[in-house]
């Protein structure tokens, strides 16, 4: 086994996590959602799906017990990634925003309730709007590694579930439900706001932004 297959299978390690996550980011997933009348009854019923999607997936995949129980900890990772993401993109497209969805987007809505540190300033609210800076690949890259870091710590308590594999796969599935629950209700506050887009700059300096309305996205929808 060469070093990227170590670095792709092992979950405690930062920069493997850190690695799968700008992998992931590489493709934002598209949505067929069309915008809603009622969108917040709509996310919330993508939301519904998606949690039984994860706590499935999530508890499939943590049956193995010992080193194989290691082995599938990252593919675990991607998987409840994969259905996240989908979420967050149909959920921004039932309130008519799936045009602006971003990388800096998905990162904040994936990972704003397990590393608020490391996605802080890809995404801020200001009142009724959101602000969302463009981020370098190189900032990507940092903050990717921070998530890493926060989430190699949680892998590692995950691990110890496994050694007891039925008891274990439930507690993991029930941790995917909730954690998909936080992404959707990020993923809902934000775009069901106003948001604007800058370019990336210190915390301090004013920008000028380019503001995308919910008045402005339900006319293009043609609602």
């Amino acid at each position: 086994m060469n070093a990227e297959s170590n670095i792709a299978l092992t979950p405690t390690d930062t920069r493997g996590i850190a690695h799968a996550i700008l992998n992931f980011l590489s493709e934002i997933p598209r949505s067929a959602e069309p915008p809603s009348v009622s969108p917040r009854m709509r996310s919330e019923a993508i939301a519904a799906a998606a949690r039984r999607r994860a706590f499935i997936a999530s508890a499939s995949l943590s049956l193995p017990p010992g080193p194989l129980g290691w082995v599938t900890m990252l593919p675990e990772l991607v998987a409840i990634w994969k259905i996240q993401a989908k979420m967050v993109a149909d959920i921004a497209a039932a309130y008519g925003q799936s045009s602006t969805i971003t990388r800096e987007q998905m990162l904040y809505c994936l990972f704003k309730h397990t590393a608020a540190q490391a996605v802080r300033d890809l995404v801020v609210r200001a009142g009724e709007r959101f602000i969302v800076r463009h981020a370098t690949a190189q900032a990507l890259r940092a903050i990717a590694e921070r998530i890493g870091v926060k989430l190699s710590q949680r892998a590692l308590g995950a691990g110890l579930s496994r050694l007891l594999p039925l008891v274990g796969a439930a507690g993991v599935g029930a941790y995917a439900w909730f954690d998909t629950r936080q992404v959707a209700r990020t993923a809902i506050s934000m775009f069901s706001q106003e948001i604007e887009f800058t370019e990336s700059a210190p915390r301090s300096m004013e920008i000028p932004a380019r503001r995308v309305s919910l008045d402005q996205k339900a006319r293009e929808a043609g609602l």
